[in-house]
């Protein structure tokens, strides 16, 4: 664990039934960083008791537990609020089954406090088992992410590791009532682009493990792809709205 704890950014994790792997996950993320903050989104498999227990060992964890389950989108803003009380001004935010490379947090931490008007946005490299469905799935998204800010520079809309500047990330989910759930990763990045706050792209490896290697995976394609059609819907007719702010950003 860092030997000094950071008072502006911290790591954020959301985590809804995480399987196996988030004990692991999460003593990686303290090995990198301090302090690390975990949003249990109403678990029912008894990781919020086991992610308590590993908070009475280590000072730099905090639990926080949502009596049902919200949405990861909701998961994170619950974590940013706290967080902006307690007097922090950014957050890494990465998933709680392992798929996301903890050794990049410093990396990640220190182009945010270089650029701290920034997003720092994860931009994903695949390992050659991840699944073809998932990989060129979201390209689509990242197209619609692309046209939708006039190519601010989104590098990767849907990969959840990433550094969000807390207050302009709160401004905006305070003001819609969407970005809840599977949505919130791709609805974030474009509505901070609208915002003015702009992306840095850094390579960082994601794993999609299998069931039999504690892989734990709450994608499902009908349920979310509808969702992310009715998001991009939503955020073209935005940008329709904006078009010409975005044409004057991009020429000036």
């Amino acid at each position: 664990m860092p030997s000094e704890a950071s008072t502006s950014h911290l790591v954020l994790i959301p985590s809804y039934n995480p399987g196996p792997k988030v004990l692991a996950t999460v003593r990686a993320a303290l090995a990198q960083w301090s302090p690390v903050w975990v949003v249990v989104d109403g678990s029912t498999d008894g990781s919020a008791e086991q992610l308590q227990a590993l908070a009475g060992e280590c000072p730099g964890l905090r639990v926080i537990v949502l009596p049902e389950n919200r949405g990861k989108g909701a998961a994170v803003l619950e974590g940013i609020s706290q967080a902006a009380a307690a007097g922090f001004t950014h957050a890494l935010t990465m998933d709680s089954d392992g798929q996301h490379p903890a050794d990049l947090i410093p990396a990640f931490m220190a182009a945010s406090q270089r650029l701290p008007g920034h997003m720092v946005l994860g931009k994903p490299v695949f390992d050659a088992d991840a699944p073809a469905l998932r990989v060129n799935g979201r390209k689509v998204s990242n197209g619609w992410a692309n046209l939708e800010t006039l190519w601010m520079g989104i590098g990767d809309s849907l990969y959840g590791f990433r550094v969000y500047p807390i207050v302009p990330l709160m401004r905006i989910m305070h003001r819609n009532r969407f970005m809840r759930r599977f949505d919130f990763d791709p609805e974030a990045v474009v509505r901070l682009c609208w915002a003015g706050v702009k992306p840095l792209n850094i390579d960082a490896p994601v794993r999609y493990f299998r069931a039999d290697e504690g892989g734990v995976s709450h994608f499902r394609y009908l349920r979310d792809n509808t969702l992310l059609t009715w998001m991009h819907t939503r955020l073209f007719l935005g940008f329709v709205v904006r078009l010409p702010l975005l044409i004057v950003r991009r020429i000036f």
